[in-house]
């Protein structure tokens, strides 16, 4: 499988280590920036970059940070055929995927450890979509 990993100034050395974690498991990945480290830059270029990736076809699926991942998933979720839900922990993560089959995880580098944040990626990655019930209201947000 290949994801795709955004993030603004403050997701950056999160996303480093989470790609480094991903790679390790056995997943491609392809880095939509930021490039900059910890030099301010504006999460919804990053954010509408991974969009297009996953729109296109490029990657699969998608993790965004971001100080809060408030930013990446409001700007994620403007984009047609984005899910991103917001996690800060192990549940969050598991119901994001399970009961709104979220194509983008968005985690909030300013407020969880990194320890944490491998944590989300490893429970939203392992956990399938519940449907039943849950498939209605996908079919209403499309």
């Amino acid at each position: 499988m290949t994801i795709g990993i955004a993030s603004d100034h403050a997701g950056a050395l999160y996303k480093a280590e989470i790609s480094l974690y991903l790679v390790r498991r056995g997943y491609d990945v392809v880095d939509f920036g930021t490039y900059e480290g910890t030099q301010s830059v504006d999460y919804p270029d990053f954010a509408n970059a991974l969009a297009e990736g996953i729109s296109k076809g490029m990657v699969e699926k998608g993790i965004a940070l971001c100080g809060t991942g408030n930013g990446m998933a409001i700007t994620l979720n403007h984009c047609p055929g984005i899910r991103a839900g917001l996690a800060w922990n192990r549940e969050t993560a598991r119901l994001v995927k399970a009961h709104n089959d979220a194509n983008v995880l968005a985690l909030p580098a300013r407020f969880i450890s990194l320890v944490m944040a491998k944590a989300c990626v490893k429970m939203w990655l392992e956990t399938g979509f519940e449907g039943g019930r849950h498939q209605r209201r996908i079919d209403k947000i499309r």
